[in-house]
């Protein structure tokens, strides 16, 4: 039997194990996956325990996609470049570390058959969350990208590119562009009825993303919904992201017929 889990600190609401157990179960593995609520002074036992009890691989979570970098002997291009990894592997003893919410991410929009290619997009927030999406929505081909923060002085990303502005949302209003993204938690559960921008501002863009997956159609996506544009959800992100790693675990490749499964089974969860 293969070991697999989620390292994080507060993980009681997770849905890992449930998908990763389904991704498991269609491509032929035995395995476990398990919470590994961790403190931030253990980090570095878990390390050890994860080399002597030969836990395959692990997926990281907030707050230590940043701090777990420190532990491992190679890191992929994109999480050095969005500075942060959520899923590792150990082969031969050493550790290997990758982030899949930049290929989730990706996933999403090519489900659509949606490209970023000489496009204008929007990114709301620029927390841990804006990383990934950011560092994709750039490596593919858009034309101009706008980060909405409330305080944009304070906002360094050490990252010199001119098609990459940082705005506040008083500025947002003066915006048109093709897709916006919203990577901020306004709208998630417990707080449902919470929109992170004014219903008009939707009218200036075609394709609108949550990276919320709980509710599965936040406010802001029932509005674009209602306008008729086209609406891309956290949950496939969060699926494909896990089917991703689990492509790096098992070193094989996976259908996305599993992905478009384990989402619409998902999907009655959050009705």
């Amino acid at each position: 039997m293969e070991f697999f889990g989620l390292l994080g600190e507060k993980l009681s609401h997770s849905l890992s194990p449930e998908i990763h157990g389904v991704i498991l179960n269609n491509i032929e593995k035995v395995g476990a996956y398990k919470l590994f609520e961790i403190e931030r002074d253990k980090l570095g036992e878990f390390i050890r325990a994860v080399k002597l009890f030969k836990v395959k691989g692990f997926n990281v979570t907030i707050p230590y996609k940043q701090d777990i970098m420190k532990y491992l002997d190679f890191i992929s291009d994109e999480a050095k470049r969005i500075g942060a990894v959520n899923s590792v592997v150990l082969r031969d003893n050493k550790l290997y570390g990758y982030n899949t919410d930049y290929f989730g991410f990706g996933a999403t929009f090519e489900r659509d058959n949606i490209t970023f290619i000489n496009k204008v997009a929007v990114i709301l927030g620029t927390g841990g969350a804006c990383k990934a999406a950011f560092t994709y929505v750039l490596d593919n081909g858009i034309k101009e990208l706008y980060l909405v923060s409330r305080n944009p002085e304070e906002i360094d990303l050490n990252i010199k590119d001119d098609r990459l502005k940082v705005i506040n949302y008083d500025k947002l209003k003066e915006i048109k562009g093709d897709i916006i993204i919203n990577s901020t938690p306004v709208g998630m559960y417990p707080n449902n009825d919470k929109c992170p921008i004014d219903k008009d501002i939707i009218d200036n863009y075609d394709i609108v993303m949550d990276l919320i997956y709980n509710p599965l159609e936040t406010e802001l996506l029932k509005y674009a919904r209602e306008k008729e544009k086209v609406t891309l959800d956290g949950l496939y992100m969060l699926v494909a992201q896990a089917v991703k790693a689990q492509e790096i675990f098992q070193e094989i490749d996976i259908d996305n017929e599993i992905i478009d499964n384990i989402y619409k089974s998902l999907q009655d969860n959050f009705k």
